[in-house]
């Protein structure tokens, strides 16, 4: 009986300590910062940083070994199944926004040499000109593994890298039959089943546009087995010398910064990839354009900030997206 006993207390002894617990994982990844909280008996961070250093090297333009290096530097190279993930679903987005999401504006992007703030520099409008003939997605294919493309296009997925980033992880940890996560790389954000520390749906929140302020989200709200991806530009623009307002994005039909009254675009979807791109494309539309978009993608939940004709922080929810 005793001996049995002590087996029994053993027994539940190991059961408990390999039993799930919530865990965390955060560092610096893709230019910003990730983490990743998750249920689980074991520590996965190791295979985290094993799939973010795939994604690198497939399509990071800081490495010059990368597969997207190599295409921009037009080496023949056998893109991976990564590229061609975020390639197709980027064909598939610019054909949807007529061109408003586009990876091979980032070019121009650079030209304009966009930081935090700082006054627009003359940019002439020939070389403008110029970069826009290498412009447009519709010039670049992929076949069997291979890029086609004009010599001066060159590829970035700097729009949806962060958001396919937290797919991956996210089907890493399905794969390893977890449920219960919260990823978030960069603001872009995928969450799934419950908080099990909180006994509580997750809460994530949208930051609010004026950073100097005392409220930090200007929207909270749950989220359950989908994906959030926001994309801002009231920490990247720029003023000219007549104090018009210019964001990082560049309209892909001219080479020029959008002028625009819209400070964030939250989207939510099934996955962060396509959230990702959307709130991209969805910022250089204007609040009516995105409005008239919108009644065609019933699929898009839509969250926007913007500032209206009476210089007055408004905000817009469209396609019944949740707040709380």
């Amino acid at each position: 009986m005793i001996r049995n006993l002590i087996f029994i207390i053993s027994f539940t002894i190991v059961s408990c300590s390999n039993a799930p617990k919530q865990l965390r994982a955060s560092g610096p990844i893709f230019g910003t910062t990730f983490s990743v909280i998750y249920d689980s008996s074991e520590n996965l961070e190791p295979a985290f940083d094993s799939l973010f250093l795939e994604i690198n090297q497939s399509m990071s333009t800081y490495i010059s070994n990368s597969d997207i290096s190599k295409v921009n530097s037009n080496i023949d190279v056998t893109v991976d199944s990564h590229f061609e993930n975020v390639f197709n679903t980027s064909k598939a987005i610019y054909a949807a926004t007529e061109g408003k999401f586009d990876p091979t504006i980032g070019a121009v992007v650079n030209a304009w040499d966009f930081g935090p703030e700082g006054n627009i520099e003359s940019l002439d409008s020939l070389k403008i000109y110029a970069l826009m003939q290498s412009v447009g997605l519709d010039k670049v294919n992929l076949n069997n593994g291979h890029i086609s493309k004009p010599l001066p296009t060159r590829l970035d997925f700097n729009a949806i890298a962060k958001g396919y980033g937290v797919d991956v992880i996210g089907q890493f940890l399905e794969s390893q039959n977890i449920q219960n996560y919260l990823i978030e790389i960069g603001g872009e954000i995928r969450a799934s089943g419950f908080n099990s520390s909180k006994k509580a749906a997750w809460k994530v929140g949208i930051q609010h546009p004026d950073l100097s302020g005392d409220q930090p989200y200007i929207n909270t709200l749950t989220l359950q087995n989908e994906s959030m991806a926001t994309s801002g530009t009231y920490r990247k623009f720029k003023i000219d010398s007549n104090g018009n307002r210019y964001t990082h994005i560049i309209d892909t039909k001219t080479g020029y910064p959008s002028r625009t009254n819209i400070l964030s675009v939250s989207v939510i979807t099934h996955d962060c990839m396509t959230a990702d791109a959307y709130a991209t494309a969805l910022q250089a539309m204007g609040v009516e354009g995105v409005r008239v978009f919108l009644k065609t993608h019933p699929e898009l939940k839509v969250f926007i900030v913007f500032v209206n004709d009476a210089n007055e922080l408004q905000t817009e929810v469209l396609n019944g997206f949740p707040s709380t």
